[in-house]
């Protein structure tokens, strides 16, 4: 059997021997949008709980456009032309049109790799396409606080804006429950002292904090009460297939069409499983999200559900650009100095957590069930001790690398070769998911 993991830009083959008893789980097939820049104009022209965007940003001044930075891979470029082209038919001088690269806490995204990002020299050369930086007081305006008293401190080019529109690609998110819409504000542009209270260990221990669940997810509800907070704004939302084909997109009210597109995500992403596996081989995702080791906890989380107690979780993630940020690594470090439960006791008192350590504590939710096992052939020898968890030795192929932990394969292997974009749901014990 071949079958080929998201691993960097290129992916990567492993051919299974036919006689393990393995179990390959995937998306079934999504519709393709043969005309995406076409489907985006008439997403805009036939929105979802508003007007169209002719109407909403007629006699208007500015705009702020948010788009998701360089981990995601959102379709901008079939996204952006169509909306800046509708903003400025509709009167909106271009000068005054924003494109605001949502970070969060990550790094900015400029130089070649914002033209990548962005997909269209015509938006690089007409708007200004600006990042977000969450640790500049001055960028930020306070609006207040939430019912469970989270300042919220956002970008003052996104809150001061005529016309707010957020874009983004919707899947399974392992905190907020799906990605997109909301998402893309808190934390996309909000300042660090929101995103690190919505990060404490308050919202991320709960249980209801995890993949496809937005009912009950105090982290999603935290969104939406800022959102509420900010007022009227409009969002495009998307949705690809594993070959990163659009299969859908809506524009409209931010709430409602963010909620349409998770209701089209759901049966692709949310597969069934009538068992739990003692092997699961995942991926990180793929270029972009598998350029970090950060983002691969991602993948580990995702199958977590699917493993049986003891098992192994055997990931492949290309990590070209390392770890992540240094505060990632000094929550690894800490990981590594104190183990996952002296770990975790050292964050829960926190109001607000520090930055990033929240995916270490997200780590440790899968290794609380089994062993973790990375394969990467770019990740150092140095990070690879950071990682919590065991590491490929160099040289060692793909294959002679599962063999090594599940000899002869005779026992039930599942394999997700898209990782954390599908999330594999155990009938035997399923919790209710996504909008359910």
């Amino acid at each position: 059997m071949r079958v080929k993991m998201n691993y960097g830009k290129d992916g990567l083959l492993l051919d299974i021997p036919d006689s393990w008893n393995v179990t390959v789980i995937e998306k079934p097939a999504m519709p393709i949008l043969g005309d995406p820049a076409g489907a985006v104009s008439k997403a805009l022209a036939d929105p979802v709980a508003c007007g169209p965007l002719s109407e909403i940003a007629a006699g208007r001044h500015s705009a702020c456009i948010l788009i998701c930075d360089i981990t995601r891979p959102v379709p901008n470029s079939a996204i952006l032309p169509p909306l800046i082209g509708e903003l400025i038919k509709a009167g909106i001088d271009p000068g005054a049109i924003t494109v605001l690269v949502a970070t969060g806490l990550h790094r900015p995204n400029e130089g070649e790799e914002l033209r990548e990002l962005v997909g269209s020299d015509w938006v690089l050369e007409t708007v200004k396409v600006m990042n977000h930086f969450a640790r500049n007081d001055e960028d930020h305006v306070y609006l207040g606080n939430t019912s469970r008293n989270t300042p919220v401190k956002l970008d003052r080019r996104f809150v001061e804006a005529d016309v707010k529109i957020v874009t983004g690609l919707v899947e399974p998110h392992f905190m907020a429950g799906y990605s997109g819409g909301r998402k893309v504000i808190v934390p996309g542009v909000a300042h660090q002292d929101t995103i690190t209270t919505l990060h404490n260990a308050g919202f991320m221990e709960h249980p209801r904090s995890a993949n496809c669940i937005l009912e009950g997810n105090p982290l999603h509800e935290e969104q939406i009460e800022i959102v509420r907070m900010l007022g009227r704004m409009f969002a495009v939302n998307t949705v690809i297939d594993d070959k990163r084909n659009l299969s859908f997109v809506n524009f409209g009210e931010i709430e409602a069409s963010h909620l349409e597109a998770v209701a089209y995500m759901c049966p692709y992403s949310e597969i069934p499983s009538q068992a739990r596996y003692r092997t699961v081989i995942t991926s990180g995702g793929g270029y972009p999200l598998d350029k970090t080791y950060y983002q691969t906890v991602k993948g580990m989380v995702g199958v977590m559900g699917l493993l049986e107690p003891g098992g192994d979780i055997i990931i492949f993630s290309e990590c070209s650009e390392g770890m992540g940020s240094k505060e990632y690594v000094a929550a690894q470090r800490l990981l590594i100095q104190l183990g996952a439960e002296g770990f975790r006791k050292s964050i829960l008192p926190k109001s607000r957590a520090s930055i990033d350590e929240w995916q270490t504590e997200m780590q440790l939710k899968p290794m609380q069930i089994g062993r973790i096992h990375l394969f990467s052939d770019t990740l150092s020898k140095e990070d690879k001790l950071l990682t919590g968890v065991y590491c490929k030795q160099d040289g060692t192929l793909p294959l002679d690398f599962i063999r090594g932990i599940v000899g002869t394969g005779g026992e039930p292997i599942a394999v997700i070769p898209e990782g954390p974009y599908v999330v594999p749901m155990c009938e035997c014990a399923r919790t209710p998911a996504g909008l359910r």
